[in-house]
């Protein structure tokens, strides 16, 4: 059996939709979907009912896009993300919300962990404040669309829904114990340094936090994955893998789905 991972599909798009209505069986194999699948709910349950057939167990993990209010009047926030755990539950995928399956492969005692931690505008330089990150960013004509969609309800603030999530993480996965290993998914990537965009860098402010920068250490991870900049590539820090697994949008991709499909364990 094996651990396989994508992210950013993006559905919504009619090449990448096909893309997975071709995605071949993978019999005891187990799915990581990480985030960026689609922006509305009925989409979600699309890409669950056509690939959970084809493999053992699906996770979910979120994007900044399956969180995008989406008519703008639809839930909000939190409520939003617990919309579409409610519709991932339904159909057995495991979430953030869900105890962390353990890995019955190869290796030893290993658990899969599917985070939800978000961002806080902190994968920026040193010498620009908080309160000036957006004003940065727009010095280079940037501004993520999440800005206007990805609302933060009941929390103040998007850094407060990112601190209270990295928070409420850290207790569950430093209650596992010294002899537990972990795969960490997150759709963000959990180090400042791996949020490099080459043509918009300054696009990293929405990339993550650098309250997870020592996280593959201080959890024991034997892999992390990641996916949100839709640039694929496998590096190692610390004797710790991480995949980014992004798939992207059409014209970021060509060929056998299953090329895409990339393995953790």
């Amino acid at each position: 059996m094996r651990l396989l991972a994508i992210s950013d599909v993006h559905v919504r798009s009619p090449g990448n939709r096909a893309f997975v209505e071709a995605i071949a069986p993978h019999p005891g194999d187990w799915l990581v979907l990480g985030g960026d699948i689609c922006e509305r709910e009925d989409d979600l349950a699309f890409v669950l009912d056509t690939l959970a057939p084809k493999f053992e167990k699906l996770f979910w993990i979120p994007g900044n896009h399956e969180l995008w209010t989406v008519p703008q009047g639809g839930p909000r926030g939190v409520e939003r993300y617990e919309r579409f755990v409610a519709l991932c539950r339904e159909r057995g995928v495991v979430t953030p919300e869900d105890p962390y399956p353990v890995w019955p492969g190869e290796g030893p005692p290993t658990v899969i962990a599917p985070l939800f931690l978000l961002y806080d505008y902190s994968f920026r330089p040193d010498d620009v404040p908080r309160e000036e990150a957006l004003a940065w960013a727009l010095e280079h004509d940037l501004l993520c669309a999440d800005e206007k969609l990805l609302h933060h309800e009941p929390y103040p603030s998007r850094d407060a829904w990112c601190e209270a999530r990295c928070d409420a993480t850290a207790a569950r996965l430093a209650a596992l114990g010294d002899g537990v290993q972990t795969v960490l998914l997150n759709h963000f990537p959990l180090r400042r340094a791996h949020a490099r965009l080459p043509m918009i860098p300054r696009f990293s402010i929405w990339c993550g936090t650098r309250r997870t920068e020592d996280w593959h250490v201080r959890f024991r991870a034997r892999a992390v994955v990641y996916g949100h900049l839709h640039i694929r590539r496998t590096h190692h820090d610390d004797g710790v893998r991480f995949e980014e697994v992004s798939l992207g949008y059409s014209g970021q991709w060509s060929g056998d789905p299953s090329r895409y499909l990339r393995v953790v364990l």
